[in-house]
């Protein structure tokens, strides 16, 4: 059960590039390293310096971890309780088309989650006839790109017969479950068991996958996953990459359950997201969960992301550069103007580093047309397609609501949904939405 000399090493020096770009000093500690002998106690105490390290001095960031940090660092004129109305009825459909949207904008970013660029996907699109892209990826499509996906045997558009498993979809509906099951009162410990009880570790990546394997072998002898302490504990130490992606993809369906209540959608945000992640991972989230919430009464697409900024700390890098984002998107005259202006900045931040993908999200839905022409916007973006293309289906789903997403978007997949979860056994996709479009009742009254 003891990881081994090498695993340690390989987490080791990845954290060491983590904690710097949070602006930790660690000048000198991947020279340290190499050093130290293959020692568990050594690496163990080495491990303590490095998540000790003090932030550097010029460090101009604010990036607090805490609910009550992240709220007094966030908008002081953000509002806290309900942004808009909506009626019930109509939260319940527009609810339901952003779950649909989602579906359908993972599964046509999944063929080419390969880390592209836009021109890289232009070209393979022109190649054969296929861009702008406004149909699911056929394998025609993948050989010209020149990779793809693994899941391209169910997901391109050749042999598509259902909803394909996604670790994004599997997401969702642990989200839907846990506020099935325990409302939005849910707790750290109930999602810690949940998971346990549904994730397979092979299914997650990054944090999560760390966090599983820290409390999967915890709970072989029923000690230390059980409280909020020990959890809090498991995403302090030994997890690289604590800022990436994953948390942002596992919010939907708590921004379903809070129409017009952003200020509630980022605080469940906070507590999926903060038990793996840190800083930049838990802000992504609460800023898309924020972004689905307000969507549902947003007067436009640039509305909902000017009241998601609110949610997340002000002094942060990742509002600097989103907000920086926002600018630009806002002066762009098209689509790929925005986009342009963005990646020539923020190009850097690709597949799961959250910036870039994040201000992306608002270039789709400034220009997009309806759902789908936005989820297809997102992925012609490239980087994380299929992470992206599904929160930018919700959230225009959200925005649109019923009748702006083609029902040929929906037909390939038969009514069907496959997903990974060890205990979620509906296959009925109608089913499945329908217990989505429910959630808005969890906090709406009449």
């Amino acid at each position: 059960m003891i990881p081994s000399i090498e695993t340690l090493r390989r987490s080791l020096d990845r954290m060491i590039i983590c904690k710097g770009t949070q602006g930790h000093d660690v000048a000198g500690l991947h020279t340290e390293l190499k050093r130290l002998p293959d020692s568990y106690d050594a690496l163990v105490a080495f491990e303590a310096r490095i998540a000790d390290a003090p932030l550097r001095e010029d460090w101009p960031y604010e990036e607090p971890n805490d609910l009550a940090g992240i709220q007094a660092a966030s908008a002081g004129d953000r509002e806290t309780g309900q942004t808009g109305s909506i009626a019930p009825v109509a939260a319940v459909d527009k609810a339901r088309t952003a779950f649909y949207g989602a579906v359908c904008g993972c599964m046509l970013g999944k063929p080419v989650e390969c880390n592209p660029t836009l021109d890289q996907l232009r070209e393979a699109g022109e190649k054969v006839g296929q861009w702008p892209l406004d149909d699911y990826i056929t394998e025609a499509f993948l050989q010209a790109l020149g990779r793809g996906h693994g899941s391209h045997g169910e997901t391109c558009r050749d042999t598509i017969a259902w909803v394909a498993p996604d670790d994004d979809i599997n997401y969702t509906i642990m989200g839907m479950l846990m506020l099935e099951n325990h409302g939005v009162g849910f707790t750290r410990p109930q999602l810690c068991d949940a998971w346990l009880h549904n994730l397979p570790p092979l299914w997650t990546f990054g944090p999560e996958r760390t966090f599983l394997l820290k409390a999967g072998m915890q709970s072989v002898y029923g000690v230390g996953s059980g409280d909020e302490d020990s959890l809090d504990a498991f995403t302090a130490r030994w997890n690289p990459n604590d800022e990436a992606c994953g948390a942002a993809i596992r919010v939907d369906a708590y921004g379903y359950a809070c129409p017009g209540q952003p200020a509630l959608a980022a605080e469940l945000a906070w507590r999926d997201a903060g038990m793996t992640h840190n800083r930049t991972g838990i802000y992504g989230a609460m800023f898309v969960g924020a972004a689905i919430a307000a969507a549902f009464v947003a007067e436009s697409p640039m509305a909902i992301f000017r009241e998601a900024l609110k949610h997340v700390p002000q002094k942060s890098r990742f509002f600097e550069i989103v907000a920086d984002s926002y600018e630009m998107v806002d002066a762009a005259s098209d689509w790929l103007e925005g986009y342009r202006a963005i990646n020539a900045k923020y190009g850097q931040y690709g597949h799961c580093q959250i910036y870039q993908e994040s201000a992306l999200l608002i270039n789709s839905a400034k220009f997009a047309t309806s759902v789908d022409d936005g989820f297809c916007k997102q992925v012609m973006s490239g980087a994380d397609t299929d992470c992206y293309g599904e929160i930018i289906g919700s959230i225009l789903g959200a925005y649109y609501g019923p009748g702006h997403l083609d029902p040929r978007w929906l037909a390939p997949f038969g009514n069907r949904l496959h997903t990974s979860l060890a205990s979620f056994h509906e296959q009925d996709l109608a089913k499945v939405a329908e217990r989505m479009a429910q959630l808005p009742k969890l906090t709406l009254v009449g």
